[in-house]
């Protein structure tokens, strides 16, 4: 047998029993959460954590993903002479797909690499294993908590993401074109229905669980000191960053077909 093969076969075999390990890690989380005392107060200081001081940066990016879209719209809608149809083009592009992805990028940026970095860190100080010497299941308190306020907050901060896009949307095309927030409002929403924005809203969900998911279980289970925490706050951006790209293109492919 190659080398070649034989390093395939590897990488293969070590892809598959981290799926393995992860699969049993989320059952652990699932059970640990289902199961009384519940941790309300560290729920609570975790929503804080990943969504009001996320809020800022996904205002960011919603906005700045106003502006470009606004700006390269414009010059295309006109060369086709379509330009009447510029407020829906940014409404739908914003709502639809352009507002939950990057908020879901931006968050496991943020909160992907912070969660990772934090468990990995109190991993190899062995916080976690004095956490379950006092009786305390490191599952519900530390992994739960987190997955849970990732999964409440992406959908908030996604529309506070697509609000600054149509909001900075606006602002440019009315500074080339006047035109009221109320004209600009109703010409984008016109013809649209609940259908068209919830479940792309609603998808946000499943990419707070991908987010919060692999940063726990990539920082619970760090091995190798502080180079360990920087390998696990590395991987769990990468990680979840890639597996939300993955999400959305499953997401957007069933939304589609149940929601046309």
């Amino acid at each position: 047998m190659s080398p070649g093969v034989s390093s395939a076969k590897g990488l293969i075999s070590e892809f598959l029993e981290w799926f393995g390990d992860l699969g049993i890690f989320f059952w652990q989380v699932i059970r640990a959460a289902v199961t009384p005392p519940f941790e309300f107060r560290e729920l609570f200081r975790q929503l804080d954590e990943i969504g009001s001081k996320s809020l800022p940066l996904v205002a960011l990016a919603g906005a700045a993903t106003g502006v470009v879209l606004s700006l390269e719209a414009r010059y295309s809608l006109t060369r086709f002479g379509a330009k009447s149809l510029l407020p829906a083009a940014i409404v739908f592009s914003v709502i639809h797909e352009t507002g939950p992805i990057i908020t879901g990028l931006v968050v496991s940026g943020r909160v992907g690499a912070g969660i990772g970095a934090e468990l990995a860190s109190m991993k190899v100080t062995e916080q976690i294993d004095a956490i379950e010497v006092s009786a305390v299941n490191p599952y519900r308190l530390l992994a739960a908590t987190r997955i849970l306020a990732c999964i409440l907050m992406l959908p908030l901060l996604t529309l506070a993401a697509d609000f600054c896009g149509l909001l900075m949307g606006w602002v440019t095309q009315a500074m080339v074109e006047p035109v009221s927030l109320h004209q600009f409002i109703n010409a984008g929403f016109s013809g649209a229905s609940f259908n068209d924005f919830l479940p792309p809203t609603f998808k946000t969900m499943v990419f707070g669980l991908i987010i919060g998911l692999v940063a726990c279980f990539q920082g619970m289970r760090t091995q190798g000191g502080a180079a360990g925490v920087g390998r696990a706050a590395t991987s769990s951006v990468v990680l979840s960053s890639l597996f939300v790209i993955l999400a959305d293109v499953v997401l957007v492919k069933l939304i589609i077909i149940f929601f046309p």
